[in-house]
This record gives C-alpha cells, sequence and structure tokens, in this order.
C-alpha cells in the first residue's frame, strides 16, 4: 500500500487522542512504509510507531512515527492509500 508523506500541525486532543490536521502539500511517496523505516533502520534512528495516540482529520488510514533529534522530537506522518 502506497504511503505519502505529509505535513501537519497539532490541533489539540479529541477522545484523549493528539488531532492532527494536514497542511501544505504532500511531501515523498514510499511503495509501502516499510520502504521508510528500512531506510531509518540503515541510518541506526530509533523510530517509535504512535499512531494508536493520533487522530488525522480527513485521512482514513494512517500512520505516525517519532523519533527523537537531540532534544527535539520529530514526528513524520504518512497517508496510506
Amino acid at each position: 500500500m502506497p504511503a505519502t508523506e505529509i505535513t501537519v500541525q497539532a490541533a489539540g486532543t479529541v477522545a484523549g487522542k493528539t488531532l492532527l490536521l494536514p497542511t501544505g502539500a504532500p511531501g515523498h511517496t514510499y511503495a509501502h512504509v516499510q520502504d521508510w523505516l528500512t531506510e531509518k533502520r540503515k541510518t541506526k534512528a530509533v523510530v517509535k510507531d504512535v499512531s494508536q495516540q493520533m487522530l488525522v482529520k480527513g485521512i482514513k488510514q494512517w500512520a505516525v512515527f517519532e523519533e527523537k533529534r537531540g532534544t527535539a522530537v520529530l514526528r513524520t506522518v504518512f497517508k496510506i492509500t
């Protein structure tokens, strides 16, 4: 299933989950989310799947991953089509 990286903005919480609103143009498209994960593992980056803690408005299937970069937490969101 193809996965497209999207830009989101946090918009509060709903039912104990963080609500994310898509903004901007879509980013890279991968044949599968696993392709992105493989790239991250090659660079020894530690990523955590936090999809169950997030809601993305207007998208039926998504995947959200977090990774630590220094003191910041980088969140990467994919739209699964």
